[in-house]
Formats: C-alpha cells, sequence, structure tokens
C-alpha cells in the first residue's frame, strides 16, 4: 500500500500537515551539546529503537524537561502529543518550530490523532505520556492514547523510562540541580499489529492494558539496572487536572 493510500484510511489523515521538521531534525545534535553541558545525561538501550519506520513512543512523566529530552535524545526524532496550554504566549513558535503536537487532554481531540497518524504513516515516530501528567512515574493512570495510534498505523510501541528528570521533593516545574545525572531508558519494543476499522473500544482496552503491564515491567528494570529510583509524589496541590474519559486503569499516586 502506498503512503498516499495510508493516509486515505480511516481515521484520514490526507488533510492534516505533517508537523514542522525544520529545528527539531538538524537541531537534535545541538541540543545535545548543550544539554549535556548542564546535565550527566545517560542513554540505555537505544539500540533497541527500531532504525525505521513508524514508532510509537510512551514513556513515563516526572519531569518538566522529559518532552524535550524525548525528542532530542531518542535514536531518532519524535514528534510527542504536548498539551496545548504549552502552546501559548511565546512558547507557541517555539513548539511548532520543534514540530510539537498539540493536544487537549479534557475534551476528544481528532485533529491532534490524525496529525499523530500523519506522521505515523509517513514512517515517523510519535511521543505519547500515558500518564496524561508529570507525577511519580509510576504509571499509576495510564490512557489509551498509546494503543490506539499503534493499532492504527501497525507500530511498535517502545517504552521510555525517564530517571532523575525531577528530584524528590522537587514541584512540577522544577528542574534537576546542575551536575544531576539524568537516565532514559529504552525498552523492548512491543508489537502492535494493525488492527482495520472499525477499532472497538474492547479492543482498545485490551491492547492498552497490556502495554500498561509491559509499560511498568520495564520501569522496574530500568530502576533495577541503574540502580536509582523515582522523586516519588509531587508537593501537595500541584497535581495537574487531567481528564480521566480513556483511562484504562488507575491506582493511588
Amino acid at each position: 500500500m502506498t503512503t498516499a493510500a495510508r493516509h486515505r484510511e480511516a481515521p484520514r489523515s490526507d488533510g492534516v500537515p505533517h508537523p514542522f521538521k525544520g529545528l527539531l531534525y538538524p537541531g537534535r545534535g545541538f541540543g545535545r551539546w548543550v544539554l549535556r553541558r548542564y546535565w550527566d545525561i545517560q542513554v540505555h538501550h537505544g539500540d533497541r529503537f527500531p532504525a525505521g519506520g513508524p514508532v510509537v513512543v510512551a514513556a513515563n512523566h516526572i519531569g518538566f524537561i522529559d518532552g524535550p529530552l524525548m525528542g532530542i535524545f531518542s535514536p531518532r526524532p519524535v514528534h510527542a502529543w504536548t498539551k496545548r496550554e504549552m502552546f501559548a504566549g511565546a512558547m507557541r513558535p517555539v513548539m511548532h518550530l520543534v514540530g510539537q503536537i498539540p493536544i487537549d487532554r479534557f475534551h476528544p481531540d481528532p485533529r491532534a490523532v490524525r496529525i499523530a497518524l500523519r506522521v505515523l504513516r509517513d514512517g515517523g515516530a510519535v511521543g505519547v505520556f500515558p500518564e496524561g501528567r508529570r507525577g511519580n512515574g509510576e504509571l499509576g493512570r495510564f490512557h489509551r492514547g498509546a494503543a490506539y495510534l499503534a493499532m492504527v498505523a501497525g507500530a511498535p510501541v517502545v517504552p521510555l523510562t525517564f530517571i532523575g528528570t525531577r528530584e524528590p521533593g522537587g514541584g512540577s516545574g522544577s528542574l534537576p540541580a546542575r551536575g544531576a545525572r539524568i537516565d532514559l531508558v529504552f525498552g523492548h519494543p512491543i508489537a502492535v499489529p494493525a488492527t482495520q476499522f472499525p477499532r472497538t473500544r474492547d479492543a482498545v482496552t485490551s491492547m492498552s492494558l497490556l502495554l500498561h503491564e509491559r509499560m511498568l515491567a520495564e520501569v522496574h528494570t530500568a530502576l533495577a539496572e541503574t540502580g536509582r529510583t523515582l522523586p516519588g509524589p509531587l508537593p501537595p496541590g500541584q497535581t495537574e487536572p487531567d481528564s480521566g474519559d480513556d483511562v484504562t486503569e488507575e491506582r493511588p499516586a
């Protein structure tokens, strides 16, 4: 099947533009150099990242810089779903220039879905934070979005565990201290076969539960391998609101 034909499959992605590549693709080397002058950033098992074809990167979410680190340090450029609140004021042009995808976390957002599918059907990588917000990084909440995108595109899901992007007791917008170690641990890709339209809610939920289980195992493996721990919960009152409409599983934070 041609790329054009894939874009015409439901849900169609031929009517939305591919996110801007101008800074994300050529600027990653410079970005790595800058960030590594400030933090000790270690990338583990980057060789597990598929060298080509569509990929959904699904990560835990503990700190403010998780999104930029995903885009810059993944073996391939990643266009991540990013809360639309980040596309405001002076940050709006920046977020577009680095190719991120705005998403409304509180209402169905078919445009965000179609743009993500545009990237995947073009053979690119899309990033998703299934928890839907920053927290303790233990995947207590898990949205269906990663499973849905992977099922539509027939894309493998690559788990990514962030460790050290927020220090214990640090607030939602805090940054690690200068020189702090940050670990990005890529897990084993999870094969997800393409599922033809219509995709039932039960089928997406079943796949999402499988991804949740596999990602939890990868988080525990990453912590054991690095000998580190997650930062724990955010300070009281700093947990962001988040729609629970498509959460497949939720445990206390």
